[in-house]
């Protein structure tokens, strides 16, 4: 018996996915709205998701607001930005109890979405644009947003060796935007640029819960205004490169040694599920290669672990190290994908790390917002692969066809972020 049924309706201006299931007590709601990813507009699409938590027309202030989710049953509103390969999405949703099973809520999911009809297409204005006010304070808060993942050394070396490894394409763009960019906003310019991502971006609505007999279809009708679906575009995969090693320093005590693959590999390709399971036995899990060999046996890394990027075709591996094992671990952790290569991995290992992997699925589709994340990929990669069929995919993968893939992926780029004293000390 299926427990969650989705059917995906297409509507003008936007597609529906409505995904039946009796798992949760409350009903999700969540808007997408896609675009490519532009350096000259990821700040102003970063900073957006600040913008609309704090006010709308009839709500002016945070406070308020939320005050009036407290009123829908503690409702909750929450907006971010992301990218997937090279789409840049602004998420949208709302989490609200069901009134299937609240006496005395009727209506709760129309008051809802009126709600939520109105943080989209009324936020807080002053003459036609966001409130400057506003826009000059969550610019600080963005600012110490970017700060705060410099400091976060392990996503500073990611952030770095994608800008290096993907010098010429738009997946180097940093999801949270660019410091220089912030002082340039204005409140016009952003709320100008929000209206175009109203009428151009394109849309998906997701509504996830027990919402049979509910007329959810009819009631989302209300949600959205008139508008065009834009087709998405799927991104360009790299064939040709040269491998290259960086190494940069920092004030840092711990290295952090990263590796980017391609693996030319994404959602929709045949050999997605066995790219899944390569990577479960290559760094995924506590008893992959990385983890038992590089930093069990050796005792190289304090940790290290991988894992893929699903509309790009890439694969990364994280490690931190000490500053002087460099050499010994970038060459034990090369030595891990020539075992991959090489099929050096027994029948059990590969069967354990298939029933992890599909646990794992399963763990994200027993959370609301990981199926819809689940259900969007395949609207990302235009294809009409199920969750379900995804983990059946799984369950089928052969050791022959983890070795195909392991031979499929192609070192790009190693990243060293090192100690400045490590320098010191070598002169």
């Amino acid at each position: 018996m299926v427990e969650t049924l989705e059917r995906i309706i297409p509507k003008e201006g936007y597609d529906l996915h409505l995904i039946h299931t009796k798992k949760f007590k409350t009903i999700h709601l969540s808007l997408k709205f896609t675009s490519k990813l532009t350096r000259e507009n990821i700040t102003k699409r970063a900073l957006l998701p600040y913008i609309l938590q704090q006010g709308t027309a009839n709500y002016p202030t945070a406070i308020q607001l939320r005050q009036h989710l407290d009123e829908l049953y503690g409702t909750v509103l929450a907006v971010d930005s992301s990218k997937k390969g090279e789409n840049h999405i602004l998420t949208i949703r709302l989490e609200l109890a069901n009134e299937q099973y609240i006496a005395g809520s009727q209506d709760l999911l129309n008051q809802g979405i009126a709600f939520l009809r109105e943080v989209i297409y009324q936020p807080k204005l002053v003459d036609q644009a966001f409130d400057p006010k506003i826009v000059a304070r969550e610019k600080e808060t963005l600012r110490s947003k970017m700060e705060s993942l410099t400091e976060d050394k392990v996503s500073f070396a990611n952030t770095r060796m994608i800008e290096e490894m993907c010098k010429e394409e738009e997946y180097r763009l940093r999801v949270h935007g660019y410091e220089e960019d912030l002082d340039k906003i204005t409140a016009e310019d952003l709320y100008a640029y929000y209206q175009q991502i109203l009428s151009q971006d394109h849309l998906d609505i997701f509504a996830v819960g027990d919402i049979e007999g509910l007329e959810v279809e009819e009631k989302i009708t209300a949600l959205v205004e008139a508008r065009e679906q834009q087709p998405i575009e799927k991104g360009k995969l790299v064939a040709g490169f040269n491998e290259q090693t960086l190494i940069e320093e920092d004030d840092i005590k711990q290295a952090k040694l990263h590796f980017g693959y391609r693996t030319n590999i994404t959602f929709d390709d045949e050999d997605y599920a066995a790219l899944h399971v390569f990577n479960g036995l290559f760094g995924g899990f506590p008893s992959s290669k990385l983890f038992m060999n590089v930093r069990e046996k050796h005792s190289l890394a304090y940790y290290a672990a991988s894992r893929i990027e699903s509309h790009k075709g890439l694969m990364f591996v994280f490690s931190g190290i000490a500053p002087e094992q460099f050499e010994n671990a970038k060459d034990i952790i090369l030595e891990q994908m020539e075992q991959m290569r090489k099929g050096e991995f027994t029948d059990n290992e590969l069967n354990e790390t298939k029933e992890m992997t599909i646990n794992q699925l399963r763990e994200t589709l027993d959370n609301a917002q990981g199926m819809i994340e689940l259900h969007y990929q395949s609207v990302l990669a235009q294809s009409s692969i199920s969750p379900e069929q995804l983990l059946q995919k799984v369950n089928k993968v052969t050791k022959d066809q983890v070795i195909n893939v392991a031979n499929k992926v192609k070192l790009d780029t190693i990243y060293l972020l090192t100690s400045k004293e490590a320098e010191q000390s070598e002169a």
